[in-house]
């Protein structure tokens, strides 16, 4: 069982890396975010980077505001990728 409390402040703290979503195990999603922000904020002067930073603050909003039995079921059980 993943934890919300982890893959919430993952988001939050380190999500335009991809971070919680490697912990949630949506690697392909994880490798987006990651090359979005690595290769697209070289091309972008940080642009990419930023726009990757607010789409995680706001899954790990979204995280952190369910509730355990929704977070699993949407989450982890429904493996749903992107918001």
């Amino acid at each position: 069982m993943k934890n919300k409390m982890t893959a919430g402040l993952l988001a939050i703290f380190l999500g335009s890396l991809g971070i919680h979503k490697f912990y949630l195990g949506y690697t392909k999603e994880a490798v987006i975010m990651l090359a979005v922000t690595l290769a697209g904020g070289i091309i972008t002067f940080g642009l990419a980077a930023s726009v990757m930073a607010v789409i995680a603050i706001i899954e790990g909003i979204m995280y952190l505001t369910k509730d355990d039995a929704e977070f699993e079921q949407i989450y982890v059980q429904g493996h749903k990728g992107w918001f």
